[in-house]
């Protein structure tokens, strides 16, 4: 493919402004009642089929060079539409690890950690940990930094049916003679 077309692709806040368009447009097309809209909500199911075969045409071919399947997989957009279609070739736990430990340098920027605690019948459950901003401090509130966790994880591995996150607080630190001193009164 000559260097021209790959240099016609969208950039990442296109993809992102494309995907919340397509989101609006399929919730409206859900809203359409009658038969117009059932036979456009089946023409979508079965173009996204489709693609989704083709896709998985993609991978078959893309097994027998490592580095490309690789490349394919890694790519945030493509990837996530491998993982929507079944064909991406690492499991949902490699998937969310990954996910995790990528998002780990950005959350530790903030104080908290976070950990895959176990995955199973499509749930992860994911520990956010640590002490970090919340009111006041300017940071990022427990409530974002839980979204934020989702969405990563989510966009990964849309397969799952739940994201669980839990927020750990590591323990206050209490002097051992403020003890003391409480305990002599």
């Amino acid at each position: 493919m000559p260097d021209e077309l790959l240099d016609d692709r969208l950039d990442d806040a296109a993809v992102e402004e494309l995907v919340e368009r397509v989101e609006q447009l399929l919730g409206r097309l859900e809203e359409v009642p009658g038969p117009a809209g059932e036979l456009a909500t089946a023409a979508v199911s079965a173009l996204t089929e489709l693609y989704g075969e083709a896709l998985g045409r993609v991978v078959g071919s893309a097994r027998r060079d490592p580095a490309l399947l690789r490349e394919l997989a890694d790519d945030a957009l493509v990837g996530h539409l491998l993982a929507l279609h079944g064909v991406h070739p690492d499991p949902v736990e490699r998937r969310v690890s990954r996910a995790l430990d990528g998002l780990r340098l950005e959350l530790s920027s903030v104080g908290r950690d976070v950990t895959l605690a176990g995955l199973a019948d499509g749930v992860a459950e994911v520990v956010l940990g640590g002490h970090g901003g919340g009111c006041g401090s300017g940071g990022p509130s427990a409530e974002q930094l839980t979204d934020l966790v989702r969405d990563v994880v989510v966009g990964v591995a849309p397969e799952l049916t739940e994201v669980r996150v839990t927020t750990e607080r590591a323990a206050a630190f209490v002097p051992l003679d403020s003890l003391l001193r409480a305990g002599a009164r």
